[in-house]
């Protein structure tokens, strides 16, 4: 029988409740999806900020309605829910994944050395790159709801509305197989031997919040340079899902990634298409 798990979850109250009043902290032992769970409680009306973690989702969900399963220890997966009001919610989730990334490895190790780089792939991937190829750590589904949210960031004719935004994420803790996979995934214990899902929880989310506060107020251009530190697809061949083919070239400040095409530099914002990297060839 498994040691059950210590969830940190005082300190992490201590550590975000004075940045969000009324914040609270909810552990699970199973729940289908910690979004959806969210996103049922927001359609009724509770908008209150929250952190909900659970030791196991049934019904997990990635981008583009991808499914994420999870189990006890073997995975962390978190949603943080709270009412945001940025200007423009452009590069969102990449200001999320170089938040977590940093978070998991404040310094980047240098290519092909023996601990793997936490990189970024264009929109929501976590990867580790390095001497064992590319792997996939975990993803990141952001979900707003626009309703009842408060406004920010005060009164007068420049007020924005905020909407309720749920930051869901999802990372494998321990090695895990990869039969069936078309990408063989990574680990956090491939990064740090021994780092388990409490350990991490309270290492990423104190950060997050601070970092969603700051985007609320200036957007994700100051994070385009920390994001391109990390991006894993920074001069790879990249395939989009609608056919297209190119070279990527990093992002704009607006999070767009960057495709030189036959037909020029092409910014891809679509939120229905997806990229892969091109496979290298050897001769």
């Amino acid at each position: 029988m498994s040691t059950p798990l210590r969830w940190p979850a005082e300190a992490l109250w201590e550590a975000v409740a004075p940045l969000l009043p009324g914040f609270t902290v909810e552990v699970l032992p199973s729940v289908d999806s910690t979004n959806t769970e969210l996103m049922r409680r927001a359609r009724a009306g509770r908008a209150e900020p929250i952190l909900l973690v659970a030791e196991q989702q049934t019904a997990g969900r990635g981008r583009l309605g991808r499914a994420w399963q999870s189990s006890a220890g073997d995975s962390l997966t978190f949603s943080l829910g709270l009412p945001l009001a940025p200007r423009d919610w452009s590069g969102l989730s990449l200001a999320v994944g170089v938040s977590v990334a940093e978070s998991l490895q404040p310094v980047l190790p240098p290519e092909g050395g023996a601990v793997p780089r936490v990189g970024l792939k264009w929109p929501n991937d976590l990867w580790l790159g390095g001497a064992g190829g590319d792997r996939k750590l975990g993803g990141i589904l952001v979900e707003t709801a626009s309703f009842v949210a408060p406004q920010g960031p005060g009164p007068g004719p420049n007020a924005v509305p905020a909407r309720y935004v749920v930051v869901g994420i999802g990372l494998n803790v321990r090695p895990q197989p990869g039969e069936g996979m078309s990408l063989p995934p990574g680990s956090l214990q491939d990064v740090e031997a021994g780092l388990d899902a409490p350990t991490a929880l309270l290492r990423v989310v104190p950060p997050l919040v601070d970092m969603l506060q700051s985007f609320a107020a200036y957007g994700f251009a100051p994070m385009q340079p920390r994001f391109a530190l990390r991006d894993v697809l920074q001069g790879r061949s990249v395939q989009l899902s609608d056919g297209t083919s190119g070279m990527a070239h990093g992002v704009g400040e607006d999070g767009a990634l960057l495709v030189h095409t036959a037909g020029g530099m092409l910014p891809v914002t679509s939120s229905d298409i997806s990229v892969r990297p091109v496979p290298a060839t050897t001769p």
